[in-house]
C-alpha cells in the first residue's frame, strides 16, 4: 500500500478525501488499525500529538486547546470526516468540535458504551481511562442513556498510557500495574470492561488476563470504526473506488519512535511518519 506525507488536493472528489483520524500519541492507531479492517478502500490522514502526550492528564481547558489545534491541523488536509481517537477529547471537549467546525465528528464515548450495553449480560459494566476520561463521568452518563438499569464502575489507569507509548504492552511491569489497577473492578465483579483509552488495547492481552476470560472487553476504537461507516454512508461520501488506498501519518515529535511502534502496531513495514509543527 502506498504511503504518502503529501497534503490533498482540493478537487478530488468528496468520496476520496480522507478519514481525519488524531489522537495525543500512538493510541490512536488502534482505530486507525480498525478503520483499516472495516473500511479498507477509505484512504487515512492520522495526527499524533506526541510531543504533548499525555492528554488524560492535562486540564480541560488545555486539552480543548490541543483539541481545536489538532482538528484545524486536520482540516488543512482536506479531510472529509474527523474520528476523534482520544477518550479524553472526546470526554471533555467534542461538543465544542462539533458546534465549531462543519464537518462529521466522531469520537468514542458513545459508541463504546452501546457496544458495552449489547455485550453486558449482568449489566455491570466496568470503565477505565485517563483521569480525565473517568472524572468527566461522560462513560456513565452514556451508558445510563443506553439502559437506565446498568451498574458502572470507573478506574482510572493512568500508566497504561506511558506503558503503550513505550511498546511495553506484554511487559512484567504491565502485568503488575494492572493488577492493581484492575483489582477493585474485579471485585465488583463486573462482566464487560470498556478500554475508555485508545492506548489500553495495546496492553489488551495483560489486561484480560487480569480480568478474567469470563469479562468482556470493549474496544471503542472498533465500535467507532462500525460509527465512522454510517456516518459516511449517511452523508454519501462512502469511498467506493477500488484503488489502494493512501495512508498519512503525522506527528508533532519523535517520527522514528511512532514509525517503530507503528509498524509493530497495523504490522506494515513502509510507514512513512512527518513531522509538523502546529500554528
Amino acid at each position: 500500500m502506498t504511503h504518502s506525507s503529501r497534503i490533498p488536493t482540493w478537487n478530488i472528489p468528496e468520496q476520496q478525501k480522507s478519514i481525519g483520524v488524531f489522537d495525543s500519541g500512538i493510541g490512536g492507531l488502534t482505530v486507525v488499525h480498525a478503520l483499516m479492517k472495516h473500511l479498507p478502500h477509505e484512504n487515512i490522514t492520522y495526527f499524533g500529538d506526541t510531543a504533548r502526550v499525555p492528554y488524560g492528564s492535562k486540564s480541560a481547558e488545555v486539552v480543548r486547546e490541543y483539541a481545536f489545534e489538532d482538528t484545524r491541523f486536520l482540516m488543512q488536509q482536506g479531510v472529509k470526516v474527523i474520528v476523534v481517537a482520544c477518550n479524553t477529547v472526546s470526554a471533555v471537549a467534542i461538543d465544542d468540535l462539533k458546534s465549531h467546525f462543519d464537518i462529521p465528528i466522531v469520537g468514542m464515548i458513545q459508541p463504546g458504551a452501546i457496544a458495552a450495553c449489547k455485550a453486558s449480560s449482568n449489566q455491570r459494566i466496568g470503565v477505565i481511562g485517563t483521569y480525565a476520561t473517568i472524572g468527566s463521568e461522560s462513560y456513565p452518563r452514556a451508558l445510563k442513556r443506553c439502559n437506565a438499569s446498568i451498574e458502572s464502575f470507573s478506574a482510572p489507569c493512568p500508566l497504561f498510557v506511558p506503558l503503550a507509548e513505550e511498546g511495553w504492552g506484554s511487559h512484567p511491569v504491565a502485568a503488575s500495574v494492572a493488577e492493581e489497577y484492575l483489582a477493585p473492578l474485579r471485585r465488583q465483579q463486573v462482566d464487560t470492561l470498556i478500554l475508555g483509552c485508545t492506548h489500553y488495547p495495546i496492553l489488551h492481552g495483560v489486561i484480560q488476563e487480569v480480568m478474567g476470560k469470563g469479562v468482556t472487553l470493549i474496544d471503542s476504537g472498533e465500535a467507532a470504526a462500525y460509527e465512522v461507516e454510517r456516518r459516511l454512508r449517511e452523508n454519501n461520501i462512502l469511498n467506493t473506488s477500488k484503488e489502494q488506498p493512501n495512508y498519512s501519518f503525522f506527528v508533532s515529535d519523535v517520527p522514528q519512535k511512532f514509525k517503530q511502534l507503528g509498524e509493530i502496531f497495523l504490522d506494515k513495514s513502509d510507514l512513512r511518519v512527518t513531522k509538523v509543527h502546529l500554528a
